[in-house]
């Protein structure tokens, strides 16, 4: 879920062109999520094959990515390692969470409640260790990087980004300004039409870019008190200050210059070690042991992973691959990646 600081960032629309030629990190875990969660029927079931497995991630990682390659981007897939300590508790209320929706889910199914059984089946989106090596394996067979984090995903893409080797990060969440990435990319790989929640229109979501140093600048903050609105208001490390929201939170960074004298205004003692985030945060656990090469795609593992194995119409995964034979040729762009920045 990330940090819910979007009311007081200032974002940027822009189109899938604008990534052109430029290396993004994307935060495989958050984009999967995605897919799971809004690739589904109308009563909410997820795209399943044959043999019941579901494929709803394999679904959107194959034609969001040909999209992707089609206006010129270089995406960089960055996974999760093992989880820190303190993202435990946050995963165990979160499992708790999909359990009781799954359950809510299949109610309504069976009632037939179709907008409420897909409201729940969106809740209840699992991300399996399976899905996440059938997710690799579509990549490698892409001729796509794929970089492994020693913890968070978004933390490594994110300093990936800090360091230069990636132009910006494309996540849902917000953290990635928070672990200093320059520029965070959102609704890149769930760009398009949504239907609201429970209401009957539906609305466009586009992509939009919004950059750190900029947002710093226009909140008359530094990254340190960034990371303090986020605490204040929660992150994926511990529970929000009650009645704090992001406007609010950053009139307490600005008020105060210590994380004491904000415990003291608000009179609420967390029961959280709110240094360990910010040191988390501000120095986040990162790997220099990746390679980012991107090479021709194997077309025939391609159509016996997807079409043999997984059910894909042969027909259109073809049509995919045509689109990226006829335009992405990866050996004249890794001559000019330099572009990028």
């Amino acid at each position: 879920m990330g940090t819910q600081i979007s009311e007081i960032l200032d974002k940027q629309e822009i189109g899938l062109s604008f990534l052109n030629g430029r290396r993004i990190g994307i935060d495989s875990f958050n984009i999967l999520y995605q897919f799971l969660s809004i690739i589904r029927g109308a009563d909410g079931t997820p795209l399943m094959d044959s043999k019941g497995r579901v494929t709803s991630h394999l679904t959107g990682l194959l034609y969001r990515t040909v999209n992707l390659l089609e206006a010129g981007a270089l995406p960089v897939f960055v996974f999760d390692g093992k989880p820190i300590e303190l993202k435990k508790e946050t995963s165990r209320a979160r499992n708790e969470i999909r359990t009781n929706a799954e359950k809510k889910f299949r109610e309504a199914r069976e009632k037939g409640e179709t907008e409420e059984a897909r409201k729940f089946a969106m809740q209840s989106t699992k991300l399996t260790s399976e899905m996440v090596e059938e997710a690799k394996k579509l990549i490698d067979y892409l001729g796509l990087p794929i970089v492994q984090a020693p913890s968070d995903g978004e933390a490594q893409a994110s300093q990936m980004v800090e360091k230069g080797f990636l132009y910006g990060c494309v996540s849902q969440d917000f953290d990635s300004l928070l672990f200093g990435a320059k520029r965070l990319f959102r609704n890149v790989a769930v760009s398009g039409r949504r239907k609201a929640p429970g209401r009957n229109y539906y609305y466009d979501i586009k992509p939009e870019l919004i950059e750190l140093e900029k947002n710093l600048s226009l909140l008359g903050i530094n990254r340190q008190k960034l990371v303090w609105i986020g605490i204040l208001v929660g992150t994926d490390f511990n529970k929000k200050f009650p009645k704090i929201g992001p406007k609010t939170a950053l009139s307490l960074v600005k008020k105060f210059d210590s994380f004491e004298g904000i415990i003291r205004e608000t009179k609420f003692e967390p029961d959280f070690d709110y240094k360990e985030i910010e040191r988390v945060f501000l120095n986040p656990q990162y790997s220099e042991n990746f390679k980012i090469e991107f090479r021709q795609l194997q077309r025939e593992k391609i159509l016996s992973f997807l079409c043999g194995e997984h059910d894909f119409s042969k027909e259109r995964v073809e049509s995919a691959l045509k689109k990226l034979e006829a335009k992405i040729d990866f050996s004249a762009k890794q001559s000019r990646l330099s572009s990028w920045s």
